[in-house]
């Protein structure tokens, strides 16, 4: 669920409200808890779905994704250890069977790595020019709150690796580690991504605003 919009500063684009009670949840399931379980469907599926169509770009094959997650949940809560925090593995979960119905409807053919510029990075990893943080020019909490809807509108106009890693960590709010981790890319790359998609949507939010001036 989007709650808050542009933070000042962090270069996030939204930012999702914190989600307690997963462990309690998930124990719950355990035990066969039916009422537990509905209560994750419900706390999760729209998210899921969310980041299964940017990694597969096809509703119908998202859906299936969704519920092919599901029934993993069911089938192996007992091995969640706790290592990770219950939507990170769920995320996890959640890719691999994106991936495994992408490949199976025929999207396999040529895999990218995404379309990243070395040349933004010096021999050290660093920004050899550091991106502009994307709410430097958002100024009223107001104005970035009403911007938040449209930027999620605006998200399936992005490459799919860039979607994925905005979706990741400025909807869900997860870690650049782990973002990196669960898409198989390196930090590096997972920066360059992100300041790419928060560009791109920086450049199609102008666009618009120029448009209703």
């Amino acid at each position: 669920m989007l709650v808050d919009a542009i933070h000042a500063g962090d270069g996030a684009v939204v930012v999702c409200s914190a989600v307690d009670g997963d462990a309690a949840l998930v124990e719950r399931v355990r035990g066969g808890d039916e009422a537990a379980f509905a209560e994750l469907v419900r706390r999760y599926q729209p998210r899921l779905l969310r980041l299964a169509e940017a990694t597969v770009g096809n509703r119908a094959v998202a859906e299936e994704a969704c519920q092919d997650t599901w029934l993993a949940v069911v089938r192996g809560v007992d091995r969640f250890e706790g290592r990770s925090s219950f939507k990170t593995w769920l995320f996890r979960v959640l890719l691999n069977r994106a991936r495994t119905n992408a490949t199976r409807e025929q999207r396999a053919g040529h895999a990218t790595r995404g379309d990243v510029d070395v040349e933004e990075f010096d021999a050290n990893g660093a920004w050899a020019v550091p991106p502009v943080p994307w709410s430097d020019q958002v100024d009223d909490r107001l104005v970035a709150e009403h911007l938040a809807q449209r930027v999620h509108d605006l998200l399936p106009a992005l490459p799919d690796q860039q979607r994925q890693v905005v979706v990741l960590r400025d909807v869900e709010g997860l870690d650049a580690a782990d973002v990196a981790h669960l898409l198989g890319i390196t930090d590096g790359n997972q920066r360059v991504l992100l300041h790419r998609g928060r560009a791109r949507l920086r450049e199609l939010l102008a666009a618009e605003m120029g448009r209703v001036r």
